[in-house]
């Protein structure tokens, strides 16, 4: 399906790839920890349960969030990514991070992609400092600001918008020299729920960009509103959607149950490989 390079480890996709999600924050609902001892057991976890990749983050990016600062992110998850990469040196690794300071440290650190919900917009050296990385950057779309982006979702045509964006960012890329990039249409980060399940039916769509296609619904208020449950409840919804999206395109999901998003994978490949 699809192969990355990351800064020589070679990941060759043939189905759809699991990530799954380490919070390095305090106010984290699942799968957080400050504690690098329970960052290296819940790693340890995600990587036998088959997780392909480990997405760092000490930004919390949920609806309504307070930005913190570059210096204050990295001393949160620079220290346990470097004890991680050392534990674990097979392990692809990404960054979960807007700002190129982060990423440039965390790829130093042993980090090996940058995964940006910005898709540069906050931090504008970012694109550049990836392209002189050489490491494959995750692109999702973000209307807004964590801390601003719910407030008045507003499309024209969500599908044709959010691919339009791609298109211009796509080509943003290839100037700065990334070679490997991922698109993420960004579900819950600036959109209505009607905007969310309109990008899951269309997710196809996107597949005319000719590059691997990131589903983050994990445990989202797409996914627990409607069935009127709290986040932490919201696995089952989760992985009806997550096989939604690999039947409609989906290569990479990006999760918080790791073991039951391989599990769909898994039956995805035995109903795709039917005749």
């Amino acid at each position: 399906m699809f192969t990355l390079n990351c800064r020589g480890k070679l990941l060759f996709a043939e189905y759809p790839q699991v990530m799954g999600i380490v919070n390095i924050t305090p106010d984290s609902f699942y799968t957080g920890s400050t504690d690098p001892d329970d960052v290296i057991r819940i790693v340890d976890e995600m990587i036998v349960e088959g997780a392909a990749i480990i997405d760092i983050g000490g930004q919390s990016t949920k609806p309504g969030s307070t930005m913190i600062s570059a210096n204050e992110e990295m001393a949160r998850v620079i220290p346990v990514l470097k004890k991680l990469t050392a534990a674990f040196t097979s392990t692809i690794f990404s960054i979960d991070t807007f700002y190129s300071s982060v990423a440039a440290a965390a790829v130093e650190a042993g980090a090996s992609i940058v995964n940006d919900v910005s898709s540069g917009s906050i931090d504008a050296e970012m694109i550049r400092v990836v392209g002189k990385l050489q490491v494959p950057y995750i692109a999702m779309h973000m209307q807004g600001t964590p801390e601003s982006m719910q407030k008045y979702p507003f499309y024209n045509d969500v599908v044709k918008d959010v691919l339009d964006f791609f298109i211009r960012k796509l080509d943003e890329c290839k100037a700065a020299g990334i070679t490997d990039v991922i698109v993420d249409p960004g579900f819950g980060f600036g959109k209505t729920s009607e905007h969310n399940y309109s990008l899951l039916k269309n997710l196809a769509v996107f597949e005319m960009l000719d590059r691997p296609i990131l589903a983050g619904i994990s445990r989202k208020g797409m996914v627990y509103r409607p069935l009127g449950v709290t986040a932490e409840h919201a696995l089952n919804g989760t992985t009806a959607l997550n096989m939604i999206a690999l039947i409609n395109g989906a290569q990479v999901l990006r999760v918080h149950d790791v073991k039951e998003a391989c599990e769909a994978v898994k039956l995805y490949n035995i109903y795709k490989g039917c005749k």
